[in-house]
């Protein structure tokens, strides 16, 4: 791709300001490590919320939508759209409560919640495996997808690639590691601006332009079925310009996307319950409140307003560029860009994607460097540390992780299976990282058992029965289930008194009846069928402004006004049941 001077002096400008933005927040970053890992607890929802979204928007996201698009039409998105209702069941259940914890990592909840040597090696040990293991495979998988940008782009030899990847690796290691969580939400905040307006620029041009013909042009060059937003169970039939007529999913595959994956398994980003930078960013708010907008805002954004520039262009280059081979259809999104976009917007562009590249990075170095410190250094190599001493570790840390992940980059060859495996290996974790918060009955061997017991499964299903996706994975889930509610209730409960602390400080709601009674406590002041109302309501709410945007664009009017009837009553009696969630601060 040819690049003019000013697409370099876009690119530069781009470096100095994300450079420049986190020296600037250094100072308020040394203090501690609630400074450095939580910005000082004082985030408003909206910059917690678009972080969230940011670090979402990974380099690869706008070409695996394409992929998507290119190979089932828009109903291709239900792979990853199921995933809202884990989501909202976190904004519901959960925002408030990991607000209210009052701790740095959602790690240190397990002793919180647990005591005795199991809980402090499950700390100390998802420590390690979280923050090294799982962090440098899914920086990885990142770099992975940036050097197939950086080949097509930039025409880099294989050779050279890791080379450029280490170079934008240092520059995200440089701010995060001065300027910590604060810094991080900041510069999130203009990069995911840069990026979604970089995005929504290709897509005017691209649609806008003779070769496509507007909307209606689109449509008319795009059988029908392309544009339908739900898929067909069954088997699919082939369809013109190289798109199956619809998303073809067996039952079985069905069910364990929209009925069983969004809850029973731990995935970065998707954790049932919350957890990870998701905790995180809920944990940096400035209250109870804010920690459930900012959930709220992320889901709205990141299912509802995101994805529409991509699927538009991802349409537009199924009608462009027809000889792309099925295994090189993502390229389309790259090849828009290379044709449409006029000198300066291609370097806007290119920095929208080494912006969503730099969103992911900086907060998995942030995450894991906040486990590694505050879950294992600070809990069992040097407890008596002062602030700043952990602080410099972190700094320090977050400079290793980022040589871990460069070499776990190397070893990547395929991202899909790198997605396959973290899928499989959290698969029936989901539902103790849910229950215990819920049921006082849950104790640290559940969640033992619940992270060991999928990679025994996923052994079994692979290499012993040879099964694969969703066999592997209902088996898996199965298994795991099973083994935890043994573990649960062959081993004591977790012991009262500690159950009364936890529930003093968290004030859960669900089923804590016999410590409540213990503290001659009444029932909690929230009821559950009320957060189930909200997340339904909610649910119903971003689907249907999800597909009003749709009809919109695509000037379905009738359609249109469906959805938004549905989406504005859904969004009223959300209001009123949201009513009824009680806070600490109320």
């Amino acid at each position: 791709m040819h690049l003019d001077l000013i697409d370099w002096l876009v690119m530069a400008g781009f470096g100095i300001l994300i450079l420049g933005i986190g020296i600037s927040y250094t100072g308020k970053a040394s203090g501690s490590l609630a400074n450095y890992f939580l910005g000082g607890r004082n985030l408003t929802w909206w910059i917690a919320g678009t972080s969230m979204v940011a670090t979402t928007f990974a380099a690869d996201t706008p070409l695996a939508v394409t992929e998507l698009v290119a190979r089932n039409g828009i109903a291709g998105n239900w792979l990853w759209w199921n995933m809202l209702l884990g989501g909202l069941l976190t904004t519901f259940f959960f925002a408030k409560l990991w607000r209210r914890a009052g701790i740095i990592t959602d790690l240190e909840f397990i002793e919180l919640r647990y005591t005795g040597k199991p809980a402090s090696f499950l700390r100390g040990f998802r420590a390690i495996y979280l923050g090294i293991f799982m962090n440098s495979l899914i920086i990885g998988w990142v770099n992975v997808a940036l050097m197939s940008i950086i080949e097509v782009f930039f025409e880099v030899p294989r050779s050279e690639q890791l080379l450029y990847v280490a170079i934008a690796m240092v520059v995200v290691m440089v701010y995060s590691s001065l300027s910590g969580l604060l810094g991080v939400a900041i510069t999130d905040v203009v990069q995911f601006v840069i990026a979604m307006f970089g995005c929504i620029v290709l897509a005017v041009l691209v649609v806008g332009s003779d070769q496509v013909g507007g909307i209606d042009g689109l449509k008319e060059k795009l059988p029908s079925w392309s544009l339908d937003y739900f898929p067909n169970i069954g088997t699919g039939e082939a369809g013109a310009a190289g798109i199956a007529k619809t998303l073809t999913l067996s039952l079985g595959a069905f069910l364990a996307f929209t009925t069983i994956q969004w809850w029973a398994s731990w995935y970065p980003g998707n954790e049932p319950g919350g957890g990870g930078y998701i905790a995180q960013r809920m944990m940096s708010t400035k209250n109870e409140k804010h920690a459930l907008y900012a959930t709220l805002f992320f889901q709205i954004a990141h299912y509802c307003i995101r994805p529409w520039p991509w699927i538009l262009v991802a349409l537009s280059a199924v009608v462009l560029y027809p000889e792309l081979s099925v295994e090189n259809k993502k390229l389309g999104f790259v090849m828009a860009m290379k044709d449409f976009l006029p000198a300066g917007l291609k370097g806007l562009l290119l920095v929208a994607f080494f912006a969503a590249y730099m969103s992911t990075v900086s907060t998995q170095l942030n995450w894991g460097a906040s486990y590694i410190i505050n879950d294992f250094y600070g809990r069992f190599i040097k407890p008596d540390a002062s602030q700043q001493q952990l602080v410099t570790a972190s700094r320090i840390t977050t400079i290793l992780l980022m040589l871990v992940s460069l070499a776990a980059t190397t070893q990547i060859t395929s991202i899909s299976a790198v997605w396959a495996f973290i899928m499989e290996a959290g698969a029936g974790l989901g539902l103790v990282l849910i229950l215990r918060w819920y049921w006082w009955r849950i104790n640290a061997w559940s969640e033992i058992v619940a992270t060991i017991a999928p990679f025994i499964a996923y052994a079994i299903a692979r290499h012993v029965l040879g099964w694969e996706f969703p066999d592997s994975f209902f088996l898996t889930v199965g298994f795991t289930t099973l083994a935890w509610l043994v573990a649960t209730f062959a081993t004591a409960p977790v012991p009262l008194a500690k159950l009364q602390d936890f529930y003093k400080r968290v004030s859960p709601d669900g089923a804590w009846r016999p410590v409540r009674k213990s503290l001659d406590l009444p029932q909690p002041r929230t009821k559950v069928y009320h957060l189930l109302a909200g997340w339904a309501l909610a649910a119903i709410m971003v689907y249907s402004t999800l597909f009003l945007i749709g009809d919109l664009i695509f000037q379905n009017y009738t359609r249109f006004f469906m959805w938004l009837g549905i989406a504005v009553v859904a969004l009223v009696l959300m209001i009123k049941i949201a009513g009824r969630i009680k806070f600490f601060e109320d």
